[in-house]
C-alpha cells in the first residue's frame, strides 16, 4: 500500500531545544533543572550544556542534554507518546558518555581504581493529545524480548506538562509554564483555523510578561517555522497510526474469514466459501491464485466457478 503521508526526514530543531537548550537562555535551563528535582541552583554557569550535535536517531535528534553538579542530564520533549524512548535515551547516553570520557574530565579509563561519573538523569516532557498520568515510569527492560533481569536498563521519567497536570512544576518553572501555554493556544486555535494562522495569532496573544516572548519574537520567522515543521510531524505520525490501526483491523478481517473458509469446508458449505473468497478478490484482500489455492482448485477452475478473470 502507498502512503500518502507528508514527512520530513531531514531533523528540524524544537521549539523546546530552542527555548531549554540554547546557551544564551540557561537561566531558563537552569529552571527547569530546579524545577524537575527540586534543587535551588543559581547560577546559570553551573549549567554545561553538551548536547550531541548532528545525531539523528529514528528521524529525531536528542534535544537537551546538559551537566550540572554531578549529574548528567538528558532531556527530550515528546508531542506523540513512545513508548521506546528507553532505547533512544540508551543511545544518546552512550555516545554523550563516551565524549564525556574522551574529554579532559579526570576520567582515567585505564585506572586499576573505580572511576566515577556523573549520575544520569533521563527525562521526557509530554505534551501530546493523548491522556496520560503526570509521571510515568518508561523501562528499558520491558522493551527486551525475554524481560528476565537483563543485564542493562534505563528508566525515562516520562512528565506530562500539558495544562491540568503537574501544576506545582509548571508553576515552579516560569519559561516553563509560558512554552505549555503557546503550545496549547496553537492547539486550540489549530482545531478552527490553519496551522499557519494559528501559530501566528498565538504569537499576537502572547502576553506582555512571558520571559520568553523577547527572545521568541527576535526569532518569530524561526520560532513560526519550527511549530509548522513539529505540527506536520505530528499530524504524520497520527495519521500513520491510524493506518496502521486500519490495516490491522483489516487483516484480522481477512484472518477471520479465512478461519471461517476452513470451517466451511469442513462442514461441506461449498457454495457459500466460493462468494465469499470471491468477495475477499473484488475487494483486493486476496489474489485470484491465492483464493483457487484456499477452495481447492486450480485457477482455472475457481474462474468457471466464480465468473472471475485474472
Amino acid at each position: 500500500m502507498v502512503r500518502n503521508i507528508r514527512t520530513n526526514r531531514e531533523y528540524k530543531d524544537r521549539l523546546f531545544t530552542f527555548i531549554f537548550g540554547n546557551n544564551d537562555n540557561k537561566e531558563w535551563t537552569l529552571s527547569l533543572y530546579n524545577a524537575v528535582n527540586g534543587s535551588d541552583y543559581k547560577n546559570p554557569d553551573d549549567i554545561k550544556l553538551n548536547t550531541i550535535d548532528n545525531v539523528v536517531y529514528m528521524g529525531m535528534k536528542n534535544d537537551v542534554s546538559f551537566l550540572i553538579g554531578d549529574t548528567m542530564n538528558l532531556y527530550e520533549q515528546q508531542s506523540t507518546f513512545n513508548p521506546n524512548m528507553p532505547m533512544r535515551f540508551l543511545i544518546y547516553a552512550g555516545m554523550l558518555y563516551s565524549k564525556y570520557i574522551e574529554g579532559n574530565n579526570g576520567y582515567y579509563r585505564f585506572s586499576n581504581r573505580q572511576q566515577k561519573a556523573p549520575t544520569p538523569k533521563c527525562v521526557c516532557f509530554y505534551n501530546g493529545t493523548d491522556a496520560k498520568q503526570d509521571r510515568v515510569i518508561l523501562s528499558l527492560a520491558d522493551t527486551f524480548e525475554e524481560n528476565s533481569a537483563p543485564d542493562i536498563e534505563v528508566k525515562v521519567t516520562m512528565i506530562n506538562i500539558n495544562y491540568g497536570h503537574n501544576k506545582d512544576l509548571l508553576n515552579a518553572c516560569k519559561p516553563l509554564n509560558e512554552y505549555v501555554w503557546f503550545i496549547d493556544k496553537i492547539r486550540t486555535k489549530e482545531k478552527n483555523i490553519d496551522i499557519d494562522k494559528a501559530v501566528d495569532e498565538a504569537l499576537h496573544e502572547m502576553p506582555d510578561n512571558f520571559l520568553i516572548k523577547p527572545f521568541i519574537m527576535a526569532n518569530k520567522a524561526k520560532v513560526k517555522y519550527m511549530c509548522i515543521t513539529e505540527y506536520d510531524e505530528s499530524r504524520a505520525m497520527s495519521e500513520l497510526r491510524a493506518e496502521e490501526r486500519a490495516e490491522g483491523r483489516e487483516e484480522g478481517r481477512a484472518e477471520g474469514i479465512v478461519e471461517g473458509i476452513a470451517k466451511g469446508k469442513a462442514e461441506g458449505r461449498a457454495e457459500g466459501i466460493l462468494n465469499t473468497l470471491s468477495g475477499l478478490v473484488k475487494d483486493g484482500i486476496l489474489t485470484l491464485s491465492d483464493a483457487a489455492k484456499r477452495a481447492d482448485m486450480t485457477v482455472a477452475e475457481f474462474e468457471s466457478k466464480t465468473g472471475l478473470k485474472s
